[in-house]
């Protein structure tokens, strides 16, 4: 089996994920923090598509 590639970026900080998921009595597996870093990434390719399709460079709240 091939192994998985590697994300060129990380979006979130892993340590503010096991907090949140500690705080609400939860843990994390993971395979999480890819689909997390992959979740955050197709929102950004959205966000920054609707930007430069109104011909603008910078990202905003209403790109989201």
């Amino acid at each position: 089996m091939a192994k998985a590639k590697k994300a060129k970026y990380t979006f979130f900080v892993k340590k503010a994920v096991q907090d949140f998921a500690r705080d609400n009595k939860m843990m994390v597996g993971s395979d999480a923090y890819d689909a997390i870093n992959k979740s955050v990434l197709d929102m950004l390719t959205t966000a920054s598509k609707r930007c430069k399709d109104n011909k603008r460079k910078t990202l905003k709240a209403y790109d989201f």
